[in-house]
């Protein structure tokens, strides 16, 4: 398996990489490139959701984007540490009947010595708002 860039241990400048090249593959709404950051066996934990394996990933990726409408993020490092990081994020999406959301939440990563994120635990409140209030566009 080819190495993921940056590798840890991390530092500031390689943390922000990181996170950003996160950000990016998450805006494409594009589940198998998505996939491909984390590690084959991976492990998440996502609101109440437990996904193991990057096969899984990507099922749970194409069921949240059919459910999260022209979602947008934004990511931004908190901490780090040799090969883990804690990141806070939001999102803006709306559903099926328009109702916009805005969706706020903590991560917690651990990365393999390849690069690729072996373990994702992310804890997430939604917040309904009216579309007058979006701020990620």
């Amino acid at each position: 398996m080819e190495k993921r860039y940056p590798l840890p241990p991390f530092n500031m400048e390689t943390a922000l990489q990181k996170v950003q090249a996160a950000e990016d593959a998450w805006n494409t709404r594009d589940p198998e490139r998505v996939s491909l950051a984390y590690t084959v066996d991976t492990e998440w934990r996502n609101r109440t959701e437990f996904v193991n394996g990057r096969d899984k990933v990507v099922a749970f990726l194409k069921r949240k984007w059919t459910k999260e409408l022209d979602y947008k993020l934004k990511k931004e490092l908190w901490g780090f540490s040799e090969n883990r990081m804690a990141v806070r994020f939001e999102y803006e999406w709306h559903d099926e009947s328009g109702q916009w959301y805005r969706s706020y939440g903590n991560e917690l990563w651990e990365f393999d010595e390849d690069g690729y994120m072996q373990k994702r635990y992310a804890s997430i409140n939604d917040l309904p708002i009216h579309e007058s209030e979006r701020k990620l566009k």
